[in-house]
């Protein structure tokens, strides 16, 4: 299973520097650093099933409180 989305592009026009800054901020955004520091390092199902409910219960709660406003 392929668990890679789409590639991230970004354009370079001015400055490398530039391009770069746009590309880590879309892949913040999107979660990419994220994932690659999790799979640094093998992690117990236990603990995978541990995480998934916790980052569900942050998602669920992020969502409530957008719907509260």
């Amino acid at each position: 299973m392929d668990s890679f989305g789409k590639p991230v592009e970004v354009e370079v026009r001015d400055s490398i520097e530039k391009a770069m800054k746009i590309l880590k901020q879309k892949m913040s955004k999107e979660g990419i650093l994220q994932e690659v520091k999790r799979r640094r390092f093998h992690e117990k199902p236990s603990l995978k099933k541990k995480r998934k409910i916790r980052e569900a219960r942050k998602r669920i709660r992020r969502e409530s409180k957008r719907r509260d406003r």
